[in-house]
């Protein structure tokens, strides 16, 4: 089997990955649906609603992060993937009535996507672990590549199939088909062999495990630095439904087919990140830096578009990179956290990337809505700058990262001297190897 697509090779996986690939086309379609409906029928092409919904579907796992990160670890997955993802589609089912019944308001849908939240809170950490224990070892990283790239495929489809029967039949059924695409997430895991399942060790019970995570990552500077990139692109730069509803309607005066379109062009470059993040053999340190540069340069050009169909290419080098991005800082924190803290760790990861767009999403649909879509663009560029400025100032000073200059006047950027990173030997290790031996060398004149 191709490298890409190595942990296919696994039965588990396998028939988790179908299922999840169906369950995510139909959240998209709701998602595309939800910023639709909220931007043209709830109220007047209004960012700043666009920007309240996304804050209340993600706000409440940051509220809820010791909990959540602990029931990843203490309970069996696979049974509370069954729970979360059928409450799921149960509240999606729920917004269908009442779209369809013509009695959804804004506050109601508010209240929906609180309630989603609140269940996504506990699910996703659940979700991001499950794949440890579906795959193993050297294939964690390759599954988590996948996932994404599943992920952003079917981002690439639910959103224009989703525009096409907005127009069509309406939005209403649109969250009825999600509704039943939760069901091929069950039936996949009810088919998943659980005596096939990793061994894990299981969080003890007793006094201290809420905050075990916390103090476990804050032993890891290798750990807290990618949560610290994975923050400020989390909160200011990934509020793509905003950026592509309001240029498509705003700037662009466009239609919701139109709409539908960017997000499924923006997918084609997520998909091809994704799957070009599958093909390496371990995340690496070098490959995140340049990742969030070259989010930074993308959305610059982005902002910069002077048409729509300009923008909608410039858009799948914004999801290239905001994928490698996301699915390297992913790989790279699960595959160097312990198993017994994977679920604590992965929720607060999860906490921090989404967390912060009840701050973020806010802010970026009033600078839509003051100053334009272009400088909400523009607000994710310098979010993809200040990573990039984060993650070098870290080499600098931590790594002792220096430039140099050889017998043959090839400029080098290294690591001159390693300190030591505290976790585990397989994590000091990466980390050591990554970046002792990764060097940029250029020459010269190209250097400047």
């Amino acid at each position: 089997m191709s490298a890409v697509f190595r942990s296919l090779s696994g039965r588990n996986y396998r028939i988790w990955f179908a299922g999840a690939l169906v369950s995510n086309i139909g959240t998209w379609m709701q998602r595309t649906a939800q910023d639709w409906i909220v931007l043209t029928q709830l109220t007047d092409d209004d960012a700043v609603a666009v920007g309240v919904t996304m804050a209340l579907q993600f706000g409440p796992q940051l509220l809820l992060l010791p909990w959540t990160g602990l029931v990843a670890d203490r309970f069996d997955r696979r049974r509370l993937l069954m729970v979360t993802q059928g409450l799921m589609g149960l509240l999606g089912l729920g917004l269908a009535v009442m779209v369809l019944t013509d009695t959804a308001t804004l506050w109601t849908l508010y209240g929906f996507a609180l309630a989603l939240g609140v269940v996504a809170a506990f699910d996703t950490p659940v979700r991001q672990a499950f794949v440890s224990d579906v795959v193993t070892g050297e294939n964690v990283s390759n599954a988590v590549a996948l996932n994404s790239a599943s992920f952003n495929a079917a981002r690439l489809v639910g959103p224009a199939v989703a525009g096409v029967l907005i127009a069509a039949i309406g939005s209403g059924w649109v969250f009825v088909i999600n509704a039943g695409s939760f069901l091929a997430v069950l039936v996949a895991l009810r088919f998943v062999d659980p005596r096939q399942l990793a061994d894990r060790p299981r969080a003890a019970r007793g006094k201290g495990q809420l905050v075990a995570g916390f103090r476990y990552v804050r032993t890891r500077p290798d750990i807290l630095v990618v949560l610290a990139m994975v923050f400020v692109v989390g909160t200011f730069g990934v509020n793509f439904p905003i950026f592509t509803s309001t240029m498509a309607r705003v700037e662009f005066h466009r239609g919701a087919g139109d709409f539908g379109l960017l997000n499924s062009v923006m997918a084609v470059g997520s998909v091809l990140g994704a799957l070009l993040a599958a093909r390496r053999d371990a995340p690496r340190m070098r490959t995140l830096v340049l990742a969030a540069g070259g989010f930074g340069l993308a959305c610059t050009a982005a902002a910069l578009a002077p048409t729509y169909w300009v923008f909608a290419v410039l858009l799948a080098f914004v999801g290239l990179a905001a994928l490698t991005f996301m699915t390297t800082a992913n790989a790279l924190v699960q595959t160097t956290t312990t198993p017994a803290m994977r679920g604590r760790v992965m929720a607060l990861y999860m906490a921090i990337f989404v967390g912060g767009t009840p701050v973020g999403a806010p802010v970026v649909g009033a600078v839509a809505d003051a100053w334009g879509p272009r400088w909400a663009i523009v607000v994710g560029a310098l979010a993809g700058f200040v990573t990039l400025a984060i993650a070098v100032l870290w080499l600098v000073r931590s790594q002792h990262l220096r430039l140099r200059y050889d017998a043959d006047a090839r400029l080098h950027l290294a690591v001159t001297r390693s300190t030591p990173v505290v976790g585990t030997r397989a994590s000091r290790a990466a980390v050591r190897r990554d970046l002792e031996h990764d060097e940029v060398v250029a020459d010269r004149s190209s250097a400047v």
